[in-house]
């Protein structure tokens, strides 16, 4: 059978890109039939990616088959996962997230899990030699996915590993890595045509902090003035979000790209407090600037307080 290689829901560009990438590696490299799919529509900047690329947008699947033969990737979060990700074949984890437990295996598996800003230069290391054999547009993805996980080597995630990565990658490919960025961030800043409740679930991810569970999404863009004024109608769309999504409460930040800088939105005093308690905060309206806050994984989930 062939083997579907997926990312987490709501699939951003490491997620989609790696998924990409690795599908690649296990049928031309290593003789195994695989296939890239997605588990929703990828974000503006991942659809970028595979305009840029010329790569072909993976399908989307709502489930997995029992028995049927999976790798995961850039997540191994079973919440993030289809709803039968238990039931299926998995055959491997890459990841460069914090181990959450819960997910099933039928037998041993390979598992990599490492302290990076991006799946993608995990995979770049994997891959080793073999990366001389990737075409273009695969070296285009992995460049892609490590400067948006890493907001152009501004995000605190980043890794030495990362940047030498990426810049050995543009080196290869002549890509000019400030005016890509930029490319890249205009893509993912156009939020335009999506609804409120579309920007809440984005990029967001399912956490408990004290006994609330809350839906934490962030916006990465360099025009945060375009998501800001929308915080009346988002504010008030956090509410059936969250009662949709079993979520006791939405909190979204506004990742200022350029700034370095978060805007967190305030809508309650349940929120004033997580503001308060978590980053010191003074509150004094709907909204919150948190100066230097610019990654959830490292800076914005491990300091949730309620």
């Amino acid at each position: 059978m062939t083997t579907q290689v997926f990312g987490h829901k709501s699939p951003d560009t490491d997620s989609t890109g790696s998924a990409i990438i690795w599908a690649w590696y296990l049928t031309q490299i290593r003789g195994e039939a695989a296939t890239p799919v997605l588990l929703g529509e990828p974000n503006t900047e991942a659809a970028f990616m595979l305009r840029h690329w010329s790569l072909d947008k993976p399908a989307i699947i709502a489930d997995v088959e029992a028995g049927a033969p999976v790798v995961i990737v850039d997540t191994n979060n079973p919440a993030e996962l289809p709803a039968s990700i238990n039931k299926a074949d998995i055959r491997g984890i890459i990841d460069h997230h914090k181990l959450v437990g819960g997910l099933e295996t039928k037998g041993p598996i390979e598992i990599r899990i490492e302290p990076l800003a991006c799946t993608a230069t995990l995979m770049h290391k994997m891959i080793g030699e073999d990366m001389a054999k990737a075409p273009r547009a695969i070296k285009g993805a992995m460049l892609t996915c490590i400067l948006s996980d890493t907001l152009e080597f501004r995000s605190p995630t980043t890794t030495p590993e990362d940047t030498a990565v990426a810049q050995a990658l543009a080196g290869e490919l002549g890509v000019d890595i400030p005016a890509y960025a930029a490319e890249m961030f205009a893509a993912k800043s156009d939020v335009s045509s999506f609804s409120d409740a579309e920007l809440l679930r984005m990029d967001s991810k399912e956490y408990t902090v004290d006994g609330h569970d809350f839906r934490v999404s962030v916006l990465e863009t360099t025009a945060p003035k375009i998501v800001l004024d929308r915080k009346d109608s988002l504010m008030a769309s956090m509410v059936d979000v969250a009662k949709e999504d079993g979520a006791d409460q939405v909190l979204l930040f506004v990742i200022d790209i350029l700034n370095e800088e978060a805007t967190l939105l305030v809508p309650n005093d349940l929120v004033k407090s997580v503001a308060e308690k978590s980053f010191g905060a003074t509150v004094s309206g709907d909204t919150v600037v948190l100066p230097g806050v610019m990654s959830r994984k490292k800076q914005i989930i491990p300091s949730l307080k309620v």
